[in-house]
């Protein structure tokens, strides 16, 4: 990985528990859709975030969940609100889109996992890629999917792409699925053989979704998530 620094542009809340991050690299690096960078906190303390913006992009964008009551986000926040500039670390991760692959694509984001899935799909946009496309993003509330607008706005102008939004606990004028994410992917899919996945969130939903995954079949050759580096 690269050392790079970077012109903090705007750090934007989100809602009360996501930020918005745009920078400016002052070296353009290379990058694959759905890689990620670390922010250097400290010379043995640096933490990953996954690039939101895709490759063909001149600034660098990231979602940071931070809710008041985690430290470890919001050190970076609060770093990142009383600075000009930051140093990163780029880029990192293996789950990159294949953008080689004419296989169906399944996409998965849970909560500020989307900033993973925002890359890989702006990538396929960028590239006007029409292989058919299904993301799901799975939140606990509606008002926890922070950028919803953008994802509807994908599904209304791409006849490729398929948004399905999944929450757990739904006020009565929602539009979407109420459920659990892996729970209604189960019901969608009797087969994901066939499929690429790409898969963020935190760590714990992922390696469940890995079992779930199996149970109705996966080629796990086509399963992509930078998290199954860090679990079993």
């Amino acid at each position: 990985m690269n050392t790079i620094r970077c012109k903090i542009e705007q750090v934007n809340a989100f809602n009360e528990a996501v930020y918005q991050v745009i920078l400016t690299p002052e070296v353009a690096f290379d990058f694959d859709a759905g890689q990620y960078l670390c922010i250097v906190m400290g010379e043995q303390d640096k933490r990953p975030f996954s690039i939101a913006s895709a490759p063909s992009q001149t600034t660098i964008e990231l979602h940071i969940g931070a809710a008041v009551t985690e430290s470890y986000p919001m050190q970076v926040v609060e770093r990142l609100q009383n600075s000009d500039y930051i140093d990163i670390e780029a880029p990192a991760g293996n789950a990159q889109l294949r953008h080689q692959s004419e296989r169906s694509r399944l996409l998965v984001a849970g909560g500020t996992g989307f900033s993973y899935i925002k890359s890989i799909v702006e990538d396929q946009i960028h590239r006007q890629q029409h292989i058919p496309t299904t993301l799901y993003w799975g939140c606990r509330t509606e008002e926890a999917m922070y950028y919803q607008s953008i994802a509807r706005e994908w599904h209304e102008a791409h006849d490729w792409l398929t948004f399905v939004p999944v929450v757990e606990q739904a006020n009565e004028n929602w539009d979407g699925k109420t459920a659990n994410l892996l729970a209604q992917i189960k019901q969608d899919y009797a087969d994901l053989t066939p499929y690429d996945i790409y898969i963020a969130g935190r760590f714990d939903m992922v390696g469940a979704a890995r079992e779930v995954f199996r149970e109705i079949g996966v080629d796990e050759a086509h399963l992509y998530g930078d998290a199954f580096a860090f679990i079993k």
